[in-house]
């Protein structure tokens, strides 16, 4: 049983929900159990009509069951203001103001929301989910969560192509000193290459937990482009060799009785008709199992609905 479970999908299908329901299946089924929220929304509070913050806190009314919130924003700034402090340590002060200048630029660079949370969920992986046997993510929509996943892969190259360029800078540095009186740099002693390396082997260490640790289910609703963005999800995280393990399938609308009769009646049959039929265009297309079908509720899934939803929503949580 997979010890880390990602939900995905795109926005509005109900992945807290599900993330949710999920969770409190396994802590009821006896597991310490962690649910990260990683989406803005924050929705996890809304869920469980409690607030949480960044740090692990139990819901209440449930004794094996913890939430979190990592505010992507709040990321963002810890992790460039890091960067500044490791900057400032290795150049002179004269050019303090300009590495001020190119960190509030980096603050508005397209990843660098990314590459925060990514540290960040990093951290849990390694730090809080050592308290827990269940580590269940609620992630954000479809394409940030996808450009989380594949960072890795491409971050690693990356830090490869920064390790190499410094080397070579390094090596000419050398060649210029022969002669003088200043110490030698090299790859062994110096401090941003060995600040590459740790953050490549954090990489390394999260690719390979994603692909030997973790599980990843897709929540659609059945409807067309719910169908085809999950297709597209599938495909894209088999290139970064992320296998998803299943479909759950959100928000299926109850069939009306037989002897109902009424423009409500007959709405609500045409609507599971085609309900039926996007989720069968589901099965045939796409290369992955549906694992669970929950209906549609009138009223938020909260508190005694959520219960209803855990017990539709038919994922093995282990032993």
């Amino acid at each position: 049983m997979a010890r880390f479970t990602f939900f995905g999908g795109k926005g509005g299908v109900g992945k807290t929900t599900v993330s949710a329901a999920y969770a409190l299946r396994c802590a009821d089924a006896g597991h310490e159990t962690l649910v990260v929220s990683t989406d803005p929304a924050h929705s996890t509070s809304d869920v469980f009509d409690q607030p949480f913050g960044d740090e692990p806190a139990l819901v209440a009314g449930h004794e094996r069951l913890d939430a979190m919130e990592i505010d992507p924003e709040a990321e963002v700034e810890a992790h460039l203001m890091d960067i500044r402090r490791e900057m400032e340590a290795q150049v002179s002060q004269v050019v303090v103001n300009e590495i001020d200048k190119q960190i509030e630029m980096a603050h508005e660079t397209p990843g660098a929301y990314e590459a925060a949370l990514f540290d960040r969920v990093i951290r849990v992986m390694r730090e809080e989910a050592e308290a827990y046997d269940r580590v269940i993510f609620d992630t954000a929509p479809t394409g940030n969560t996808l450009r989380l996943l594949s960072l890795p892969e491409f971050l690693g190259d990356w830090v490869d192509r920064l390790i190499e360029k410094r080397e070579t800078s390094l090596d000419l540095y050398q060649k210029a000193a022969i002669g003088r009186e200043e110490p030698r740099k090299t790859a062994e002693n110096d401090p941003i290459i060995r600040r590459l390396r740790e953050r490549k082997e954090k990489f390394e260490f999260a690719g390979r937990t994603l692909r030997e640790e973790a599980d990843f289910y897709l929540v659609l609703n059945p409807d067309e482009l719910s169908v085809a963005e999950t297709r597209r999800t599938v495909e894209r995280l088999g290139e970064h060799g992320l296998a998803v393990a299943g479909l759950v399938v959100n928000k299926v609308t109850p069939e009306p009785d037989g002897d109902e009769r009424g423009r409500g009646a007959d709405y609500l049959r045409e609507r599971v008709e085609r309900e039926r039929e996007r989720i069968a265009e589901a099965e045939e297309t796409i290369p992955v199992p549906v694992v669970a079908r929950i209906a549609s509720r009138t009223g938020e899934v909260t508190g005694p609905l959520l219960d209803e939803v855990a017990a539709e929503l038919d994922i093995d949580v282990g032993d």
